[in-house]
């Protein structure tokens, strides 16, 4: 296995279960939770594969506790300020966050064993919305709504075969080449008025569509509280 540079921090010292948890998640991030296995995980901490299971009961065990570090890593909503300002950076640090961790997408909200990251996460966010005086039943819906789009958006950016700015261009261009434009005339429009425009970034169609969300919830706050 090709060694990582930044892996001496992660991967030397005391065999423990912060270090194991830690080191499936370098592993994880480089090649994809699926390649990952404990006897690989074993490999590149340097310990037969038997080791870990000091640390950490199976590998469903290890994915609960490297989904609670990549939990760790959004910005934790607190005390203080505007709701919507709150939630507008806890979604924007969910999603820079499940961009450095892909794999991790899909996984987030299916763990049957959360750690106490995952936890503190979701008591945040509840709480924020509580203290600003949302009713139980539209946190209910402000949760589902905000982390429907967050995980949509990352997984629709990650499936999309695009790339830099020119690259989806040529990909936009390549594909219009296919098919006679006439018989597509609105794709054909967005495709050359829009997407082949230089500078177009599928990413930061994130920000616009977050920002109708948070106005949408807004209405039906001040609806409840009319």
């Amino acid at each position: 296995m090709s060694a990582l540079p930044d892996r001496a921090p992660v991967l030397g010292g005391p065999l423990t279960r912060e270090r194991v948890l830690r080191a499936g998640l370098v592993l994880a991030d480089e090649h994809g939770l699926e390649w990952l296995s404990m006897r690989k995980l074993g490999q590149a901490l340097g310990v037969e594969a038997m080791s870990l299971y000091h640390h950490v009961s199976n590998k469903e065990d290890l994915v609960d506790g490297m989904i609670d570090l990549v939990f760790s890593e959004i910005e934790l909503p607190c005390g203080g300020g505007d709701w919507t300002t709150t939630m507008r950076t806890r979604a924007l640090s969910a999603r820079q966050v499940l961009a450095r961790h892909r794999w991790a997408n899909g996984l987030m909200e299916s763990r049957r064993v959360p750690g106490p990251a995952n936890l503190r996460h979701h008591d945040g966010v509840i709480g924020c919305l509580r203290r600003a005086g949302f009713p139980i039943t539209l946190v209910a819906h402000a949760y589902a709504a905000l982390d429907s789009y967050i995980y949509g958006f990352a997984m629709s950016e990650r499936a999309l075969p695009l790339g830099t700015p020119e690259q989806t261009a040529e990909l936009a261009q390549a594909i219009l080449a296919r098919f006679p434009v006439d018989e597509y005339p609105y794709l054909a429009e967005f495709a050359t008025q829009h997407v082949m425009r230089p500078g177009y970034d599928y990413g930061e169609e994130f920000e616009f569509g977050l920002d109708l969300l948070l106005d949408g919830l807004d209405r039906a706050f001040r609806r409840i509280g009319s």
